[in-house]
């Protein structure tokens, strides 16, 4: 009622006006019947009009946008339709001109009141508290604006931003409730210090990590924190909330965007499958189950021969663990009567090999139980498929089976190798993913840091100018997914995870981000370590013919017969020059002149 007596005002005030200013003030000439007519007209026919479209039944929230162009629209259909009547009248109400001034007047008086109206009540609303930590927020756009109402609105807020910094040279002047852009992100570190700033907020949800990676490296010169939303795709909710906001994780500082997989379009080859992972209880594994777990297949099942980690990814999967079902095994891949059984009992459809033993230094050591695991392991569950009629297979390696100089390197390249061999003899499909560290991982480096840190060590790096390739383990779990659909029998798919990360660099911000006063020390490459890591070994050629983030390479087969010879009980220093010589022969070089 209160809208509807204020529109009605407003159209009486505009025509008026109008009139005034049409006859410079000498109104002798008008009509006051005429005038009277034309108000009546416009108002019953913006309030006739406004019922239709709900204008005054909260359609729309007063003062937004959506209710300024609906007024608008109604303003204008009241507007012609008073014009029109004018028009046609004899004698005219008033001149022709009026019902249009008026009808702009109007819309400009009903929209300004309304966005003045929400103006004030907003002010009203917000909440400034003077104590709480001065923060600077990178970004401008919608993130941002959304994220500083929640501030503002929330009374338990312990930020108030004070500056926004943004690249566009657009938004130079923007002001969002108050706070000013004061430049680009090379105006971080002065904002910093002129304005007292404590923390960075980093409010744009599509950063590409390279962008982050930059603020934090600013952040960390200067001495204050960094927080970020996290992508688009993880906030569940449809606007940006104080709760969104988290603290950065290794994973924001890659230095690239994550590879996004659509696993949805790419289920077909799972949905209604039999499928078989060993090593679940691993990170790669449980991951994997996790995943596959929600594509729908018609049974999963769980190899591992870790008892506690089968009842822990059943936990995971699905939210119970009475370990008495059959979608778990309890199995070493090393006893090849038992997993042969085991493929004949479930004649799983799809299997992933994610079991392996892979710590560098350990196996440098024990090279046999490498021989053992990753090799004639892998060989009992490649021939247990091919029995069981597997169609599709996807053994799991690592970049360090690329020129490989270590034991781990050299048993997974072999493994890469008996995969291809299984490949050209069975009728399925038998392929393999190489991956690089994983985020999250057990084992992964970082996963030692953040011990070491916690601990108040000092955190120990190989080399200074070492460098690894990282992955999320959302990317791992993605890729391997990926190739049963797009991989073909016989390669190895190799995911682009942009340029290496240095080590050193990596170990400085994890202890920066834990505020920590913990050193680093370098301890030296270990036997088998190399300074950079590699992608793609001597003669490989990087194409990718599916998937503009997945390389695929062909390997050359490794006849089963072709591992018999090694002998894991043999001194260390003789198996792994049988290692090497078998690792050796798998070169494209070297496969390209055997014809």
């Amino acid at each position: 009622m209160v809208l509807a007596a204020y529109d009605s005002l407003a159209w009486i005030l505009a025509t008026a006006a109008v009139l005034v200013a049409r006859f410079d003030g000498n109104l002798e000439p008008v009509s006051g019947a005429g005038l009277a007519l034309l108000c009546a007209v416009l108002v019953v026919s913006f309030l006739a009009f406004g019922r239709v479209f709900r204008l005054h039944s909260g359609r729309a929230v007063t003062g937004s946008l959506e209710e300024v162009v609906l007024v608008t629209g109604v303003g204008v259909t009241a507007g012609l339709v008073g014009f029109s009547l004018n028009f046609v009248s004899d004698p005219l109400w008033t001149p022709r001109a009026v019902p249009v001034g008026a009808t702009v007047g109007a819309v400009a008086l009903m929209a300004w009141g309304r966005v003045a109206w929400r103006r004030w009540k907003e002010h009203d609303a917000r909440f400034e508290n003077p104590s709480a930590t001065p923060v600077l927020i990178v970004g401008a756009g919608e993130g941002a604006r959304q994220l500083i109402h929640a501030i503002h609105r929330d009374p338990g807020a312990g930020w108030r931003p004070v500056a926004l910094v943004d690249d566009d040279p657009l938004k130079r002047h923007l002001r969002i409730e108050g706070v000013p852009v004061v430049g680009g992100r090379d105006a971080i570190a002065d904002t910093v210090r002129e304005r007292g700033v404590e923390a960075i907020i980093v409010a744009i949800p599509s950063a590409r990590r390279h962008v982050v990676r930059a603020v934090a490296d600013v952040a960390q010169e200067v001495g204050v924190d960094v927080k970020v939303l996290p992508p688009v795709a993880q906030i569940l909710h449809s606007r940006v909330g104080l709760d969104d906001v988290r603290d950065l994780d290794m994973s924001d500082l890659l230095g690239r965007a994550q590879v996004e997989t659509d696993l949805r379009a790419i289920s077909a080859c799972l949905t209604g499958r039999r499928i078989l992972v060993t090593g679940a209880g691993g990170s790669i594994g449980g991951e994997l189950c996790r995943q596959v777990h929600q594509l729908g297949p018609s049974a999963l099942i769980m190899l591992d021969r870790d008892e506690s980690a089968l009842h822990s990814v059943q936990m995971d999967v699905y939210g119970r663990a009475p370990m008495d079902g059959d979608d778990v095994v309890l199995a070493d891949i090393r006893d090849a009567q038992t997993i042969g059984a085991t493929m004949e009992a479930y004649r799983p459809d799809v299997v992933f090999h994610a079991a392996a033993l892979k710590h560098l230094p350990v196996l440098e050591r024990f090279p046999g139980e490498a021989v053992k695991t990753n090799v004639w392991g892998t060989r009992n569950v490649l021939a247990a498929a091919r029995a069981a009629g597997v169609q599709r297979f996807v053994n799991i390696s690592t970049d360090k089976a690329a020129n490989p100089v270590s034991v781990l390197g050299y048993s997974k390249r072999v493994a890469e190798g008996l995969t291809a061999a299984c490949d050209r003899e069975a009728d399925g499909t038998y392929l393999s993913v190489r991956f690089g560290n994983v985020l999250g991982s057990r084992g992964s480096v970082l996963t030692s840091f953040v011990q070491q840190i916690a601990q108040g060590r000092a955190v120990t790096v190989t080399h200074p100018d070492a460098t690894r390739y990282f992955m999320t383990i959302e990317e791992a779990v993605g890729l391997v997914i990926q190739a049963t659909a797009i991989g073909a029998g016989g390669e190895v798919l190799v995911l682009d995870m942009g340029d290496p990360v240095s080590i050193h660099a990596v170990a400085r911000r994890l202890i920066a981000l834990s505020h920590a006063s913990v050193g680093i020390e370098f301890i030296g490459l270990r036997h088998g370590e190399k300074v950079h890591e590699e992608l793609f070994g001597q003669g490989e050629v990087d194409t990718r013919p599916a998937h503009p983030s997945v390389s695929h390479v062909p390997v050359a087969p490794l006849p089963f017969t072709a591992v018999q010879s090694l002998d894991p009980w043999a001194p260390p220093p003789v198996l792994i020059r049988g290692l090497e010589r078998l690792a050796g022969t798998l070169r494209p070089s070297v496969f390209e002149e055997a014809g």
